[in-house]
Order: C-alpha cells, then structure tokens, then sequence
C-alpha cells in the first residue's frame, strides 16, 4: 500500500485519560509515542499492525520481538509510565510514600 511513498516513517502513539471525580479536576492525558517505519510485516500476525511496525533503533518489528522487549518500548508502555509517575508524584506530595 506504501510502495509508492519514499517516506516509510511513522510512530505510534497511546493517550491514557484521567479524571479524579473531582468536579473542580480537569481530565489529564497521558501520552506515549514511539517513532518507527512502515516495513513489510514479519513475524506473527498475533496482534494488529505489530508485523509491519519497526520501531526506530531496532532491526526486529513489534511482532518480532519478545513481549519484554516490546513491552519495555511501546507507546502503551510509555503513556502507562506518564500516568503512574504522575500517581506517584501526587501522592507522594500529598499523602507520604505509595507502595
């Protein structure tokens, strides 16, 4: 479907929403990107457009890889880490250490 386009670049991206309940919050959202190309699939075809996604720095695509790798790198993986970081820093200034 690409094979007319030179330009092969793309990322993917996951925004998480947040809203406390609270009428006076706002909603938050959580962004995770990964940059990556467009490349002939490979691997399972398990999940989506893992097969055809290549994550820049990297020769494996999302189906490629383990579920550690992938897992460790992903846009979800990332907008997930946004969220808690800002779960943590909010309760650590508000109420003490959260375990």
């Amino acid at each position: 479907m690409l094979s007319g386009f030179d330009d092969k670049s793309a990322y993917a991206l996951c925004t998480f929403a947040y809203f406390s309940g609270n009428a006076d919050d706002q909603v938050r959202l959580f962004k995770g990107r990964t940059d990556g190309h467009i490349v002939s699939p490979r691997g399972p075809a398990d999940f989506g457009w893992d097969p055809c996604f290549q994550p820049v720095g990297y020769d494996q695509t999302y189906a490629e890889m383990s579920k550690e790798s992938k897992n460790a790198i992903s846009h979800r993986s990332r907008a997930l880490n946004a969220l808690k970081e800002y779960f943590y820093s909010n309760t650590n200034a508000n109420k003490g250490s959260w375990s």
